[in-house]
């Protein structure tokens, strides 16, 4: 049996005295891409801050690669290989292009920066052609590729991606779940958080649907969209 790269077993968490997450659990296998859906308000984006170590865990387990991280800081997230794009971008608007991605490498893979550099612009060429420019003066598609391929600066083991679709337009979130889906068939292991239903079956293997702070479906993608009652409970298509 294949050892989860990622492992979250019953994992509670909230703000002060308010309860987010309610007993999650799920996991990630190397090499897959799973698709984590559900709507504003579900508790993804809570569960994100778990997993990077940016919120603590009330109580419940997380384990990577089979070590413990449960209470670990979000640094030490980084140095293992699990690097979070999160929602938004939050990119540094007042830097280059280039400065941006360097910054990617900061906690990790600093010194194979030259070659990572090299890869993500092969991925991301329009990057390419973007270098000096300041990010905050691109596109919000291109502000994405660049969240992206910041992210891949730090060679992750666990790319979590949350809402890359979010204010895109219907031709550029085509255009970027291509190349989620060409990260994917380079053997990155990605968990992917989204509201785009349709697409994110597409290219996901597993997925798994959280309601109210909790998993309510956990299966395959062609499972989730062969029942027409689950579509209807949790998708609302």
């Amino acid at each position: 049996m294949t050892t989860p790269l990622l492992e979250v077993h019953d994992v509670h968490a909230g703000y002060g005295a308010v309860e987010i997450l309610r007993g999650i659990s799920m996991q990630v296998l190397p090499g897959e891409l799973v698709a984590l859906l559900g709507s504003n308000g579900a508790g993804k984006t809570t569960l994100n801050n778990v997993l990077s170590g940016v919120l603590p865990t009330w109580s419940g387990q997380v384990r990577f690669e089979g070590e413990m991280m449960t209470g670990r800081h979000s640094r030490e997230m980084v140095q293992a290989g699990l690097i979070h794009v999160p929602e938004g971008r939050k990119i540094f608007p007042n830097l280059s292009v280039l400065e941006n991605l360097q910054l990617g490498a900061y906690a990790r893979a600093r010194e194979r920066r030259a070659h990572n550099l090299e890869r993500v612009l092969a991925t991301f060429p329009r990057l390419k052609e973007r270098l000096t420019q300041l990010a905050g003066t691109m596109s919000g598609g291109e502000q994405q590729m660049l969240a992206i391929g910041r992210g891949m600066m730090a060679e992750p083991k666990l790319l979590i991606l949350d809402e890359p679709s979010l204010g895109l337009s219907p031709l550029l979130v085509e255009e970027l779940f291509k190349l989620i889906q060409t990260l994917r068939t380079s053997g990155l292991s990605i968990l992917l958080v989204e509201q785009n239903v349709g697409l994110s079956l597409d290219i996901a293997e597993r997925a798994y649907v959280m309601e109210n702070g909790a998993i309510r479906f956990a299966g395959t993608s062609s499972e989730l969209l062969s029942s027409d009652s689950l579509r209807q409970a949790y998708l609302g298509v």
